[in-house]
Protein backbone atom coordinates (compact mmCIF):
# COMPACT_ATOMS: atom_id res chain seq x y z
CA UNK A 1 0.00 0.00 0.00
CA UNK A 2 1.50 3.32 -1.03
CA UNK A 3 1.26 6.50 1.18
CA UNK A 4 0.39 8.79 -1.84
CA UNK A 5 -3.20 10.18 -0.59
CA UNK A 6 -5.71 9.61 1.79
CA UNK A 7 -8.23 8.71 -0.47
CA UNK A 8 -8.99 4.38 0.17
CA UNK A 9 -11.28 2.88 -1.33
CA UNK A 10 -11.40 -1.21 -0.80
CA UNK A 11 -12.91 -3.34 -2.89
CA UNK A 12 -12.69 -4.02 -6.64
CA UNK A 13 -13.72 -3.90 -10.00
CA UNK A 14 -14.21 -1.33 -13.48
CA UNK A 15 -15.46 1.64 -11.06
CA UNK A 16 -11.24 2.15 -10.07
CA UNK A 17 -10.22 1.46 -13.37
CA UNK A 18 -11.74 4.02 -14.79
CA UNK A 19 -10.56 6.36 -12.33
CA UNK A 20 -6.99 5.53 -12.71
CA UNK A 21 -7.63 5.91 -16.25
CA UNK A 22 -8.90 9.56 -15.72
CA UNK A 23 -6.38 10.67 -13.71
CA UNK A 24 -3.80 9.15 -16.03
CA UNK A 25 -5.69 10.76 -19.66
CA UNK A 26 -5.19 14.46 -17.77
CA UNK A 27 -1.83 13.97 -16.92
CA UNK A 28 -0.95 13.19 -20.35
CA UNK A 29 -3.04 16.76 -21.26
CA UNK A 30 -0.89 18.47 -18.22
CA UNK A 31 2.38 16.74 -20.13
CA UNK A 32 2.44 19.38 -23.16
CA UNK A 33 4.56 21.79 -22.14
CA UNK A 34 7.69 22.38 -21.55
CA UNK A 35 9.78 25.09 -19.47
CA UNK A 36 12.83 26.62 -20.67
CA UNK A 37 14.60 27.87 -23.51
CA UNK A 38 14.67 25.94 -26.85
CA UNK A 39 17.72 25.44 -28.44
CA UNK A 40 18.30 26.62 -31.89
CA UNK A 41 21.27 26.01 -33.96
CA UNK A 42 24.17 28.92 -34.32
CA UNK A 43 23.95 30.01 -38.30
CA UNK A 44 27.06 29.49 -39.89
CA UNK A 45 29.68 31.95 -39.66
CA UNK A 46 29.84 33.95 -43.25
CA UNK A 47 33.91 34.58 -43.62
CA UNK A 48 36.70 34.02 -46.06
CA UNK A 49 39.31 31.47 -44.87
CA UNK A 50 42.01 33.78 -46.21
CA UNK A 51 42.42 37.12 -47.46
CA UNK A 52 41.42 37.76 -50.89
CA UNK A 53 39.97 33.80 -51.18
CA UNK A 54 41.41 30.91 -52.57
CA UNK A 55 43.89 31.35 -55.53
CA UNK A 56 43.20 28.50 -58.18
CA UNK A 57 46.19 26.17 -57.73
CA UNK A 58 49.57 26.25 -55.90
CA UNK A 59 52.67 26.62 -58.13
CA UNK A 60 54.30 23.72 -60.01
CA UNK A 61 57.81 22.28 -59.47
CA UNK A 62 58.66 20.07 -62.70
CA UNK A 63 60.62 16.77 -62.66
CA UNK A 64 60.51 16.68 -58.71
CA UNK A 65 58.58 14.24 -56.25
CA UNK A 66 55.70 15.46 -54.90
CA UNK A 67 56.21 18.67 -56.99
CA UNK A 68 52.83 19.10 -58.81
CA UNK A 69 50.36 21.63 -58.61
CA UNK A 70 47.17 21.16 -56.59
CA UNK A 71 44.00 22.63 -57.42
CA UNK A 72 41.42 23.67 -55.33
CA UNK A 73 37.52 22.81 -55.62
CA UNK A 74 35.19 24.63 -53.15
CA UNK A 75 32.21 22.68 -51.86
CA UNK A 76 33.58 19.65 -53.08
CA UNK A 77 33.21 16.64 -51.51
CA UNK A 78 35.71 14.27 -49.66
CA UNK A 79 36.08 10.73 -49.49
CA UNK A 80 35.92 8.92 -46.24
CA UNK A 81 39.13 6.83 -47.73
CA UNK A 82 40.70 10.19 -48.14
CA UNK A 83 44.08 8.55 -47.88
CA UNK A 84 43.62 6.33 -51.12
CA UNK A 85 44.17 9.38 -53.07
CA UNK A 86 48.23 9.31 -52.07
CA UNK A 87 47.75 5.65 -54.33
CA UNK A 88 49.84 3.50 -52.08
CA UNK A 89 48.76 0.04 -51.35
CA UNK A 90 50.92 -0.22 -48.36
CA UNK A 91 49.52 2.90 -46.79
CA UNK A 92 45.71 2.19 -47.49
CA UNK A 93 46.14 -1.34 -45.65
CA UNK A 94 48.27 0.87 -42.89
CA UNK A 95 45.21 3.11 -41.96
CA UNK A 96 42.83 -0.16 -42.40
CA UNK A 97 44.75 -2.04 -39.81
CA UNK A 98 45.00 0.83 -37.68
CA UNK A 99 41.18 1.36 -37.98
CA UNK A 100 40.83 -2.59 -37.16
CA UNK A 101 42.81 -2.81 -34.18
CA UNK A 102 42.58 0.30 -31.84
CA UNK A 103 42.07 0.09 -28.77
CA UNK A 104 41.24 4.22 -28.77
CA UNK A 105 38.70 3.41 -31.31
CA UNK A 106 37.32 0.48 -29.41
CA UNK A 107 37.12 2.64 -26.38
CA UNK A 108 35.41 5.52 -28.06
CA UNK A 109 32.61 3.09 -29.38
CA UNK A 110 32.39 1.84 -26.33
CA UNK A 111 31.59 4.95 -24.96
CA UNK A 112 28.54 6.11 -27.59
CA UNK A 113 26.93 2.85 -26.76
CA UNK A 114 27.09 3.24 -22.90
CA UNK A 115 25.64 7.09 -23.86
CA UNK A 116 23.14 5.54 -25.65
CA UNK A 117 22.15 2.98 -22.93
CA UNK A 118 21.80 6.35 -20.55
CA UNK A 119 19.91 8.24 -22.95
CA UNK A 120 17.39 5.02 -22.88
CA UNK A 121 17.26 4.97 -19.56
CA UNK A 122 16.11 8.66 -18.77
CA UNK A 123 13.24 7.80 -21.17
CA UNK A 124 12.40 5.65 -18.44
CA UNK A 125 10.87 8.64 -16.06
CA UNK A 126 8.67 9.04 -18.75
CA UNK A 127 6.50 6.21 -17.75
CA UNK A 128 4.28 4.57 -15.25
CA UNK A 129 6.85 2.37 -12.60
CA UNK A 130 4.76 -1.06 -11.78
CA UNK A 131 5.94 -2.95 -9.13
CA UNK A 132 4.87 -6.34 -7.76
CA UNK A 133 5.26 -7.63 -4.16
CA UNK A 134 3.64 -10.95 -2.58
CA UNK A 135 3.91 -11.65 1.28
CA UNK A 136 3.28 -14.97 2.79
CA UNK A 137 3.09 -15.02 6.54
CA UNK A 138 2.45 -16.46 9.51
CA UNK A 139 1.34 -15.28 12.76
CA UNK A 140 0.47 -16.20 16.69
CA UNK A 141 -2.44 -13.76 17.96
CA UNK A 142 -2.17 -14.04 22.24
CA UNK A 143 -4.48 -15.56 23.90
CA UNK A 144 -5.57 -11.88 25.84
CA UNK A 145 -7.02 -10.86 22.21
CA UNK A 146 -9.77 -13.62 22.01
CA UNK A 147 -13.35 -13.14 23.44
CA UNK A 148 -14.05 -16.93 22.98
CA UNK A 149 -13.33 -19.32 26.06
CA UNK A 150 -11.33 -21.76 26.10
CA UNK A 151 -10.10 -21.21 22.16
CA UNK A 152 -6.93 -22.08 20.28
CA UNK A 153 -7.24 -20.59 17.18
CA UNK A 154 -4.23 -18.09 18.13
CA UNK A 155 -2.26 -18.98 14.90
CA UNK A 156 -3.45 -18.00 11.20
CA UNK A 157 -1.45 -17.14 7.94
CA UNK A 158 -2.02 -13.91 5.38
CA UNK A 159 -1.26 -14.25 2.30
CA UNK A 160 -0.72 -11.01 0.64
CA UNK A 161 0.02 -10.14 -3.06
CA UNK A 162 0.12 -6.64 -4.62
CA UNK A 163 1.09 -4.15 -7.61
CA UNK A 164 2.61 -1.04 -7.14
CA UNK A 165 1.64 1.32 -9.64
CA UNK A 166 3.35 5.04 -9.43
CA UNK A 167 3.42 7.85 -12.32
CA UNK A 168 4.58 11.36 -12.49
CA UNK A 169 3.46 13.11 -14.73
CA UNK A 170 5.60 15.91 -16.54
CA UNK A 171 3.77 18.75 -16.17
CA UNK A 172 6.49 21.48 -16.94
CA UNK A 173 8.69 18.90 -19.40
CA UNK A 174 11.03 18.38 -16.66
CA UNK A 175 11.49 15.37 -17.95
CA UNK A 176 11.51 15.50 -21.52
CA UNK A 177 14.03 18.23 -20.99
CA UNK A 178 16.04 15.50 -19.16
CA UNK A 179 15.90 13.13 -22.01
CA UNK A 180 16.86 15.81 -24.35
CA UNK A 181 19.74 16.54 -22.43
CA UNK A 182 20.46 12.90 -22.50
CA UNK A 183 20.33 12.74 -26.28
CA UNK A 184 22.23 15.43 -27.14
CA UNK A 185 25.16 14.14 -24.83
CA UNK A 186 24.36 10.83 -26.85
CA UNK A 187 25.59 12.37 -30.03
CA UNK A 188 28.06 14.34 -28.49
CA UNK A 189 29.96 10.89 -27.87
CA UNK A 190 29.00 9.96 -31.26
CA UNK A 191 30.95 12.97 -32.70
CA UNK A 192 33.74 12.32 -30.54
CA UNK A 193 33.97 9.00 -32.01
CA UNK A 194 34.28 10.55 -35.19
CA UNK A 195 37.00 12.67 -33.93
CA UNK A 196 39.04 9.53 -33.07
CA UNK A 197 38.49 8.39 -36.63
CA UNK A 198 39.50 10.93 -38.13
CA UNK A 199 42.69 11.85 -35.58
CA UNK A 200 43.78 8.05 -36.05
CA UNK A 201 43.96 7.89 -40.07
CA UNK A 202 45.52 11.53 -39.81
CA UNK A 203 48.12 10.20 -37.38
CA UNK A 204 48.79 6.84 -38.90
CA UNK A 205 49.20 9.03 -42.51
CA UNK A 206 51.46 11.66 -40.92
CA UNK A 207 53.51 8.76 -39.68
CA UNK A 208 54.13 7.00 -42.81
CA UNK A 209 54.98 9.75 -44.52
CA UNK A 210 57.53 10.68 -41.65
CA UNK A 211 58.89 7.49 -41.57
CA UNK A 212 59.68 7.68 -45.07
CA UNK A 213 61.50 11.12 -45.24
CA UNK A 214 63.51 9.80 -42.77
CA UNK A 215 64.31 6.74 -44.52
CA UNK A 216 64.99 9.34 -47.18
CA UNK A 217 67.40 11.50 -45.17
CA UNK A 218 69.23 8.84 -43.91
CA UNK A 219 69.66 7.06 -47.43
CA UNK A 220 71.24 11.01 -48.51
CA UNK A 221 73.21 11.45 -45.47
CA UNK A 222 74.62 7.88 -46.37
CA UNK A 223 75.34 9.28 -50.06
CA UNK A 224 77.22 12.51 -48.53
CA UNK A 225 79.43 10.02 -46.33
CA UNK A 226 80.81 7.98 -49.28
CA UNK A 227 81.62 11.30 -51.21
CA UNK A 228 83.13 12.84 -48.20
CA UNK A 229 85.42 9.14 -47.83
CA UNK A 230 86.11 9.73 -51.21
CA UNK A 231 87.07 13.30 -51.15
CA UNK A 232 89.07 12.42 -47.81
CA UNK A 233 90.77 9.56 -49.47
CA UNK A 234 91.75 12.02 -52.58
CA UNK A 235 92.71 14.37 -49.97
CA UNK A 236 95.08 12.12 -48.20
CA UNK A 237 96.68 11.21 -52.06
CA UNK A 238 97.03 14.86 -52.08
CA UNK A 239 99.22 15.26 -49.13
CA UNK A 240 101.36 12.55 -49.99
CA UNK A 241 101.98 14.06 -53.05
CA UNK A 242 103.00 17.39 -50.95
CA UNK A 243 99.60 19.58 -52.98
CA UNK A 244 97.74 19.50 -49.13
CA UNK A 245 98.67 19.99 -46.01
CA UNK A 246 98.06 17.96 -42.68
CA UNK A 247 95.53 20.92 -42.34
CA UNK A 248 93.37 20.56 -45.12
CA UNK A 249 92.86 16.13 -44.32
CA UNK A 250 91.83 17.40 -40.67
CA UNK A 251 89.77 19.64 -41.20
CA UNK A 252 88.14 16.78 -44.20
CA UNK A 253 88.07 14.22 -41.36
CA UNK A 254 85.91 16.89 -38.91
CA UNK A 255 83.30 17.33 -41.62
CA UNK A 256 83.16 13.41 -42.23
CA UNK A 257 82.61 12.86 -38.53
CA UNK A 258 80.55 15.07 -38.22
CA UNK A 259 78.24 14.46 -40.62
CA UNK A 260 78.47 10.47 -39.83
CA UNK A 261 77.05 12.05 -36.36
CA UNK A 262 74.05 13.22 -37.77
CA UNK A 263 73.06 9.58 -38.59
CA UNK A 264 72.79 7.97 -34.61
CA UNK A 265 69.84 11.08 -34.31
CA UNK A 266 68.10 9.76 -37.46
CA UNK A 267 67.88 6.41 -36.74
CA UNK A 268 66.73 6.91 -33.40
CA UNK A 269 63.79 8.94 -34.73
CA UNK A 270 63.21 6.42 -37.25
CA UNK A 271 62.66 3.47 -34.55
CA UNK A 272 60.55 6.17 -32.39
CA UNK A 273 58.21 6.76 -35.53
CA UNK A 274 58.19 2.49 -36.40
CA UNK A 275 57.13 2.45 -32.53
CA UNK A 276 54.64 4.87 -32.76
CA UNK A 277 53.06 2.81 -35.82
CA UNK A 278 52.74 0.01 -34.05
CA UNK A 279 51.61 1.88 -31.56
CA UNK A 280 48.74 3.27 -33.27
CA UNK A 281 48.06 -0.34 -34.03
CA UNK A 282 48.08 -1.96 -30.57
CA UNK A 283 51.15 -3.80 -31.70
CA UNK A 284 53.92 -4.18 -30.28
CA UNK A 285 57.41 -2.87 -31.15
CA UNK A 286 58.65 -6.19 -32.78
CA UNK A 287 55.96 -5.86 -35.40
CA UNK A 288 57.25 -4.90 -38.92
CA UNK A 289 56.70 -1.66 -40.11
CA UNK A 290 56.47 -1.30 -44.51
CA UNK A 291 59.48 0.26 -45.67
CA UNK A 292 57.62 3.40 -46.86
CA UNK A 293 59.24 5.04 -49.95
CA UNK A 294 58.98 8.93 -50.38
CA UNK A 295 59.01 8.66 -54.04
CA UNK A 296 56.12 6.28 -54.38
CA UNK A 297 53.51 8.72 -52.49
CA UNK A 298 51.41 10.38 -55.12
CA UNK A 299 50.43 13.97 -54.13
CA UNK A 300 46.67 14.83 -54.63
CA UNK A 301 46.18 17.07 -57.77
CA UNK A 302 42.48 17.78 -56.72
CA UNK A 303 41.88 19.37 -53.29
CA UNK A 304 38.05 20.10 -51.89
CA UNK A 305 37.74 23.20 -49.73
CA UNK A 306 34.78 23.05 -47.86
CA UNK A 307 32.94 26.34 -47.58
CA UNK A 308 32.32 27.86 -43.70
CA UNK A 309 28.95 26.21 -44.34
CA UNK A 310 29.45 23.22 -44.74
CA UNK A 311 32.46 22.99 -42.05
CA UNK A 312 29.86 23.53 -38.83
CA UNK A 313 28.88 20.04 -39.96
CA UNK A 314 31.97 18.09 -40.89
CA UNK A 315 34.40 19.33 -38.22
CA UNK A 316 33.84 16.47 -35.40
CA UNK A 317 35.25 19.34 -32.84
CA UNK A 318 32.26 21.73 -33.45
CA UNK A 319 29.90 19.57 -33.57
CA UNK A 320 30.67 17.65 -29.96
CA UNK A 321 30.51 21.66 -29.18
CA UNK A 322 27.46 22.32 -30.53
CA UNK A 323 25.70 19.23 -28.53
CA UNK A 324 27.36 19.92 -25.30
CA UNK A 325 25.58 23.43 -25.85
CA UNK A 326 22.24 21.74 -26.42
CA UNK A 327 22.69 20.02 -23.33
CA UNK A 328 23.22 22.84 -21.55
CA UNK A 329 20.04 24.53 -22.68
CA UNK A 330 18.11 21.38 -21.92
CA UNK A 331 19.43 21.47 -18.45
CA UNK A 332 18.00 24.82 -18.07
CA UNK A 333 14.70 23.24 -18.21
CA UNK A 334 15.31 20.78 -15.75
CA UNK A 335 16.75 22.74 -13.54
CA UNK A 336 13.37 25.11 -13.74
CA UNK A 337 10.58 22.60 -13.81
CA UNK A 338 12.09 21.39 -10.47
CA UNK A 339 11.45 24.36 -8.80
CA UNK A 340 7.67 24.24 -9.72
CA UNK A 341 4.46 22.24 -8.20
CA UNK A 342 4.67 18.35 -8.79
CA UNK A 343 1.83 15.63 -9.22
CA UNK A 344 2.37 12.26 -8.25
CA UNK A 345 -0.15 8.84 -9.14
CA UNK A 346 -0.24 6.10 -6.78
CA UNK A 347 -2.30 2.66 -7.73
CA UNK A 348 -1.88 -0.57 -5.38
CA UNK A 349 -4.28 -3.35 -6.68
CA UNK A 350 -3.83 -6.41 -4.55
CA UNK A 351 -5.13 -9.59 -2.48
CA UNK A 352 -5.05 -10.66 1.19
CA UNK A 353 -6.46 -13.97 2.07
CA UNK A 354 -5.95 -16.75 4.98
CA UNK A 355 -4.90 -19.55 1.79
CA UNK A 356 -3.55 -18.72 -1.66
CA UNK A 357 -7.21 -20.37 -3.14
CA UNK A 358 -8.78 -17.30 -1.45
CA UNK A 359 -7.40 -14.96 -3.73
CA UNK A 360 -9.35 -16.40 -6.83
CA UNK A 361 -12.73 -15.72 -4.63
CA UNK A 362 -14.81 -12.17 -4.91
CA UNK A 363 -14.48 -10.06 -2.02
CA UNK A 364 -10.61 -10.75 -0.68
CA UNK A 365 -9.63 -7.81 -3.58
CA UNK A 366 -8.41 -4.62 -2.29
CA UNK A 367 -7.14 -1.51 -3.62
CA UNK A 368 -5.60 1.98 -3.03
CA UNK A 369 -5.99 4.98 -4.93
CA UNK A 370 -3.68 8.34 -4.26
CA UNK A 371 -2.13 11.20 -5.66
CA UNK A 372 0.38 13.96 -3.98
CA UNK A 373 0.78 17.11 -4.97
CA UNK A 374 4.37 19.00 -4.10
CA UNK A 375 5.62 22.17 -3.83
CA UNK A 376 9.19 23.03 -2.91
CA UNK A 377 8.94 25.74 -0.27
CA UNK A 378 12.01 26.66 1.13
CA UNK A 379 15.66 24.16 0.36
CA UNK A 380 18.10 26.70 1.79
CA UNK A 381 17.96 28.66 -2.00
CA UNK A 382 19.82 25.09 -3.45
CA UNK A 383 17.15 25.00 -6.54
CA UNK A 384 17.73 28.39 -7.29
CA UNK A 385 21.16 28.04 -7.49
CA UNK A 386 20.84 25.19 -9.64
CA UNK A 387 19.29 26.95 -11.79
CA UNK A 388 21.46 30.05 -12.22
CA UNK A 389 24.31 27.34 -11.88
CA UNK A 390 22.71 25.79 -15.34
CA UNK A 391 21.90 29.24 -16.91
CA UNK A 392 25.39 30.00 -16.60
CA UNK A 393 26.74 26.94 -17.71
CA UNK A 394 24.35 27.34 -20.75
CA UNK A 395 26.30 30.72 -21.45
CA UNK A 396 29.39 28.91 -20.74
CA UNK A 397 28.84 25.93 -23.23
CA UNK A 398 27.71 28.93 -26.16
CA UNK A 399 31.54 30.95 -25.72
CA UNK A 400 33.08 27.17 -26.06
CA UNK A 401 31.11 26.90 -29.26
CA UNK A 402 31.94 29.81 -30.68
CA UNK A 403 35.61 29.38 -29.93
CA UNK A 404 35.36 26.14 -31.70
CA UNK A 405 34.11 27.65 -34.64
CA UNK A 406 36.57 30.23 -34.86
CA UNK A 407 39.68 27.11 -33.70
CA UNK A 408 38.06 25.03 -36.59
CA UNK A 409 38.30 28.33 -39.14
CA UNK A 410 41.86 29.47 -38.34
CA UNK A 411 43.01 25.55 -38.82
CA UNK A 412 41.32 25.31 -41.91
CA UNK A 413 43.12 29.12 -42.95
CA UNK A 414 46.19 27.58 -41.59
CA UNK A 415 46.42 24.27 -43.73
CA UNK A 416 45.66 26.09 -46.68
CA UNK A 417 48.16 28.85 -46.53
CA UNK A 418 50.81 25.84 -45.57
CA UNK A 419 49.96 24.23 -48.78
CA UNK A 420 50.18 27.33 -50.60
CA UNK A 421 53.59 28.12 -48.86
CA UNK A 422 55.10 24.90 -48.70
CA UNK A 423 54.74 24.62 -52.67
CA UNK A 424 56.61 27.68 -53.00
CA UNK A 425 58.91 26.59 -50.36
CA UNK A 426 59.68 23.35 -52.82
CA UNK A 427 60.31 25.42 -55.59
CA UNK A 428 63.04 27.38 -53.53
CA UNK A 429 64.64 23.94 -51.85
CA UNK A 430 64.61 22.22 -55.48
CA UNK A 431 66.67 25.22 -57.11
CA UNK A 432 68.88 25.14 -53.76
CA UNK A 433 69.36 21.97 -54.12
CA UNK A 434 70.35 21.60 -58.02
CA UNK A 435 72.70 24.78 -57.82
CA UNK A 436 74.56 22.93 -54.84
CA UNK A 437 74.91 20.18 -56.54
CA UNK A 438 76.53 21.57 -59.98
CA UNK A 439 78.24 23.83 -57.29
CA UNK A 440 79.97 20.85 -55.69
CA UNK A 441 80.86 19.05 -58.72
CA UNK A 442 82.59 22.25 -60.10
CA UNK A 443 84.29 22.64 -56.57
CA UNK A 444 85.81 19.14 -56.25
CA UNK A 445 87.18 19.35 -59.70
CA UNK A 446 88.95 22.86 -59.13
CA UNK A 447 90.21 21.60 -55.66
CA UNK A 448 91.95 18.85 -57.24
CA UNK A 449 93.73 21.25 -59.68
CA UNK A 450 94.24 23.90 -57.17
CA UNK A 451 92.20 26.45 -58.16
CA UNK A 452 89.91 25.59 -54.96
CA UNK A 453 90.98 26.05 -51.21
CA UNK A 454 90.25 23.38 -49.11
CA UNK A 455 88.19 25.07 -46.79
CA UNK A 456 86.15 26.14 -49.61
CA UNK A 457 85.34 22.81 -50.80
CA UNK A 458 84.05 21.37 -46.93
CA UNK A 459 81.70 24.64 -47.11
CA UNK A 460 80.14 23.76 -50.51
CA UNK A 461 79.93 20.17 -49.28
CA UNK A 462 77.98 21.33 -46.11
CA UNK A 463 75.69 23.16 -48.19
CA UNK A 464 75.44 20.54 -50.69
CA UNK A 465 74.16 17.79 -47.64
CA UNK A 466 71.68 20.93 -45.72
CA UNK A 467 69.85 21.67 -49.39
CA UNK A 468 69.59 17.92 -49.93
CA UNK A 469 67.88 17.32 -46.78
CA UNK A 470 65.88 20.25 -46.79
CA UNK A 471 64.45 19.29 -50.21
CA UNK A 472 63.83 15.88 -48.86
CA UNK A 473 61.55 17.37 -46.24
CA UNK A 474 60.05 20.35 -48.55
CA UNK A 475 58.75 17.09 -50.60
CA UNK A 476 57.37 15.39 -46.90
CA UNK A 477 55.67 18.59 -45.84
CA UNK A 478 53.73 18.65 -49.21
CA UNK A 479 52.16 15.53 -48.26
CA UNK A 480 51.47 16.49 -44.44
CA UNK A 481 50.08 19.37 -45.89
CA UNK A 482 47.48 17.95 -47.96
CA UNK A 483 47.07 15.40 -44.99
CA UNK A 484 46.21 18.47 -42.79
CA UNK A 485 43.75 19.95 -45.05
CA UNK A 486 41.92 16.89 -45.44
CA UNK A 487 42.23 17.00 -41.42
CA UNK A 488 40.91 20.55 -40.70
CA UNK A 489 38.27 19.94 -43.47
CA UNK A 490 36.46 16.72 -41.30
CA UNK A 491 38.05 13.74 -43.36
CA UNK A 492 35.12 12.99 -44.53
CA UNK A 493 33.69 10.99 -41.88
CA UNK A 494 30.29 11.53 -43.02
CA UNK A 495 30.53 8.87 -45.86
CA UNK A 496 31.64 6.32 -43.95
CA UNK A 497 29.59 2.70 -44.58
CA UNK A 498 30.00 0.96 -41.18
CA UNK A 499 31.14 3.26 -38.93
CA UNK A 500 29.09 2.39 -35.42
CA UNK A 501 27.67 6.05 -35.41
CA UNK A 502 25.65 5.96 -38.23
CA UNK A 503 22.72 3.74 -37.33
CA UNK A 504 19.54 5.61 -37.91
CA UNK A 505 19.14 6.29 -34.34
CA UNK A 506 22.72 7.85 -33.67
CA UNK A 507 21.85 10.35 -35.84
CA UNK A 508 22.11 14.83 -34.93
CA UNK A 509 21.14 17.34 -36.68
CA UNK A 510 22.98 18.48 -40.25
CA UNK A 511 24.61 16.53 -42.68
CA UNK A 512 23.84 12.62 -42.10
CA UNK A 513 26.78 10.62 -42.51
CA UNK A 514 26.68 7.63 -44.56
CA UNK A 515 30.30 5.56 -44.30
CA UNK A 516 33.76 4.14 -42.58
CA UNK A 517 36.56 2.52 -42.73
CA UNK A 518 36.64 0.34 -39.29
CA UNK A 519 35.67 -3.16 -39.81
CA UNK A 520 33.70 -3.15 -36.53
CA UNK A 521 29.65 -2.73 -37.50
CA UNK A 522 27.63 -1.42 -33.94
CA UNK A 523 24.28 -0.34 -34.25
CA UNK A 524 22.68 1.73 -31.91
CA UNK A 525 19.02 2.52 -32.04
CA UNK A 526 16.88 5.31 -30.43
Amino acid sequence: MTEQGRGVVKGGGRRGSGRVGLFLGGAAVLSGCAVGPDFHRPAAPRTHYVQGGVTAATTDVPAVPQGAAQTFTAGADIPADWWTLFHYPELDRLVRHVLERSPTLEAATKALLASQQDKKASESALYPSVSGMYNPARFKTSRAYSNVPLADNWNYTIHTAQLNISYSPDLWGGVRRQVESAKAQRDAQRYQLEATWLTLTSSAVNAAISYAMVREQIRTTQEMIAAQERILNSTIAQQALGNMSGNDVAMQRTLLAQTRAGLPDLRQTLATLHDEIAALANDMPDAPTPEFELDRFHLPENLPVSLPAQLIDQRPDIRTAQEYFHSACALVGVAVANRLPNVQLGFSPGFAAATISQMAVPGYGQWTLGAMLTQPLFDGFQLQHQEKGARLRYDQAAAQYRSTIASAVQDVADSLNAVHNDAEALTQASEAASQAGRTATISQVETKLGALSQVALLNVQTSSLQTRLSLVEARAARLSDTVGLFQSLGGGWWNRTDDPANSRAAGGSGKAPVAASSSRVIATHG
